[in-house]
């Protein structure tokens, strides 16, 4: 049998499917857009499967349309991150509209969870507009920022707020790399203190689309002196958890 998991977020859709051993057969990607569902149904078009399980802030609305069960992110991500490294006690999921620090008993299951989805503060939607801010792509601005070793403070969070210092700061001919990691530290300091809540020690498995940024791996480090594992592709493990969610409640 074939068993699929799509991970409908703000920015990405991710589709895998598993055969019942586990084992990633396929896996896809394309961009939300203003239609999810449409893009849903492109996404699936020609993929075989038996079953498929929903996570993601789309998944409600995917339930309505395909008819299909629904896994919350915190779970989904806890079982992707499990599989990817199956030692893993604590993760970290930072995406475009979210961000996620989630403890784990050592079976797995979820011990203890905080999230940020009140606002754009600390997630990827933060960062993208604080890159087109700057002037900067936002797939080299992880590295643009590695670039220097000073930060400059920013004191808001606030994306409204922190926009308006960032051209204030520009205007003042600061260095646009010093603003680049001290925006990334301000996240950093936020997603540090959510994992600190939550757990105390032991390497973190980074996920989302944000892990793949090499600015925030090297800070999160430095900040809390743990290990970070991010996998191969982190913004599939959302969507491989809910795919090996279906297989394990089959």
């Amino acid at each position: 049998m074939r068993f699929a998991g799509i991970d409908i977020g703000s920015r990405t859709i991710e589709l895998v499917v598993v055969d019942d051993t586990g084992e990633i057969m396929l896996s896809r990607q394309t961009d939300t857009g203003f239609h999810p569902m449409v893009e849903a149904k492109k996404l699936l078009n020609g993929v075989v499967y038996n079953r498929i399980m929903a996570t993601g802030y789309g998944r409600n609305l995917f339930e309505l349309s395909f008819d299909a069960p629904t896994v919350t992110e915190i779970k989904a991500h806890a079982r992707g991150a499990r599989a990817f490294f199956p030692d893993a006690q604590t993760v970290l999921d930072i995406g475009g509209q979210d961000s996620k620090a989630i403890a784990l008993f050592e079976n797995g299951k979820v011990k203890k969870f905080e999230m940020n989805d009140r606002c754009a503060a600390g997630t990827g939607k933060f960062l993208e507009i604080m890159a087109k801010s700057l002037g900067f792509e936002i797939e080299t601005f992880g590295q643009e920022a590695l670039m220097v070793e000073k930060d400059l403070n920013i004191s808001s969070m606030c994306t409204v707020f922190a926009e308006s210092e960032v051209t204030s700061l520009i205007a003042k001919g600061q260095s646009r790399r010093e603003i680049a990691r001290g925006l990334h530290t301000s996240v950093i300091r936020r997603a540090a203190g959510m994992i600190n809540r939550v757990s105390s020690d032991g390497d973190i498995v980074f996920t989302g689309g944000v892990a793949k940024n090499p600015c925030m791996r090297v800070l999160l480090e430095e900040k809390l002196n743990r290990k970070v594992l991010i996998p191969d592709d982190p913004q599939l493990v959302g969507a491989l958890g809910a795919a090996l969610l279906t297989v394990e409640t089959t």
